[in-house]
């Protein structure tokens, strides 16, 4: 009876260890299947129909960014893609960014983007001589950046060149980045200004500079231009600069839109060089690299006035040693203005013949008279 008993105990102890071993092989065997159906899924090429962007965000976990892949369709499986990241510990190389998925990517190429690729980038470009409030309005109106702008920049503080930068990078960053840019810059220059020239700090040749940028965008006019105020300053003669006029009416928020007039010429204003000796209060616009090398090291020039050549500014100044010089100048820039509105009003009288005589010749009248005319 004893025997029975111990048989019995042995047979269900032998039960239970092949329940146990078939649970565990079955286990191996599910394992093993999740793997290799996870490495195939991971490897195989992907169902993205287009080349597409995906964003990182900064301080994004691994969980998040693969639901995200997965709500874009760029991944197929959340959890695989999480597999397959953590089985090549890549977790932490996570960068965040903007980055291209190529058409049928496989979650391994989407982690190898991710984590190798380089981030698409954008630019935001500030012309020379732009104010620092066109700077401001400029950078505010990029929508990839992000951010309020907190820094309060001063005119001329900030260095007009192209700024590339990450999708969803701080406003702020970029305008903290224009100021380090022209801190530099200035420094580099003014260690190289010609000796002797009548400003006496870094801040004066950023005005000065200012004033020849708003003064031509023609290059290599400006140390000529340059030359011609420093040349004033030595003979202690106003500046009068019209830009610098203009800038004390408009603060430099936009175009003044008009002409000066007599009254804002005659003004007593830190900014109306044509009343003020030296100098205006302060800069009238962010001098481009060149304008302030121009300051710097201004042409050797006796110029004392200068002058548009004509209408078109394109088309340069004329430059003068003298006075009476400088009125012939004037005169011919006058003629000029007059002989280009007289091209105007020529092309438009011309526009206007040729559209009357294709609305007489579309109502069967008689055109030949106007062809020989013409």
């Amino acid at each position: 009876m004893k025997k029975t008993k111990n048989r019995r105990r042995r047979n269900g102890l032998v039960e239970i260890v092949n329940g146990a071993l078939s649970l565990l092989v079955l286990g191996i065997v599910v394992v093993v299947g999740l793997f290799f159906y996870g490495a195939h899924t991971f490897y195989a090429d992907g169902k993205l129909a287009e080349e597409t962007q995906f964003q990182v965000q900064r301080g994004t976990g691994l969980s998040t960014i693969a639901g995200q892949l997965e709500d874009a369709g760029i991944v197929s499986n959340r959890w695989v893609f999480q597999f397959g990241t953590l089985t090549q510990k890549k977790e932490r190389a996570l960068k965040a960014g903007e980055y291209r998925i190529a058409k049928g990517s496989s979650m391994a190429e989407v982690l190898k983007e991710l984590t190798e690729g380089t981030p698409i980038t954008y630019s935001v470009t500030i012309p020379e001589g732009f104010t620092t409030w066109q700077v401001i309005e400029r950078v505010n109106a990029d929508s990839n950046l992000s951010g309020e702008i907190t820094l309060q920049p001063a005119e001329g503080a900030l260095l007009p060149d192209t700024y590339v930068y990450e999708r969803g990078d701080e406003r702020d960053s970029i305008i903290k980045r224009m100021q380090d840019a022209q801190t530099e810059a200035l420094a580099e220059i003014w260690e190289s200004r010609q000796p002797d020239l009548p400003v006496e700090t870094p801040e004066e040749l950023v005005i000065l500079a200012s004033i020849v940028e708003k003064e031509t965008g023609i290059a290599s006019e400006r140390p000529e231009v340059a030359a011609v105020f420093i040349n004033r300053l030595n003979f202690n003669m106003r500046l009068q600069s019209d830009p610098t006029t203009i800038y004390g009416i408009t603060n430099g928020q936009g175009p003044l839109g008009r002409g000066l007039k007599r009254s804002e010429l005659e003004a007593e204003t830190p900014y109306n060089t044509y009343k003020i000796a030296g100098l205006p209060a302060g800069p009238i616009a962010n001098p481009g690299i060149e304008a302030m090398r121009a300051v710097a090291n201004p042409a050797e020039s006796k110029s004392l006035y200068f002058v548009a050549a004509g209408a078109n500014p394109s088309e340069g100044h004329l430059f003068a040693p003298s006075y009476d010089e400088h009125r012939k100048n004037v005169a011919l820039y006058r003629k000029a203005l007059k002989e280009a509105a007289a091209q105007e009003e020529a092309e438009a009288e011309a526009a206007r013949d040729l559209l009357e005589a294709e609305a007489a010749a579309k109502a069967g009248q008689d055109t030949s008279a106007s062809e020989t005319a013409n």
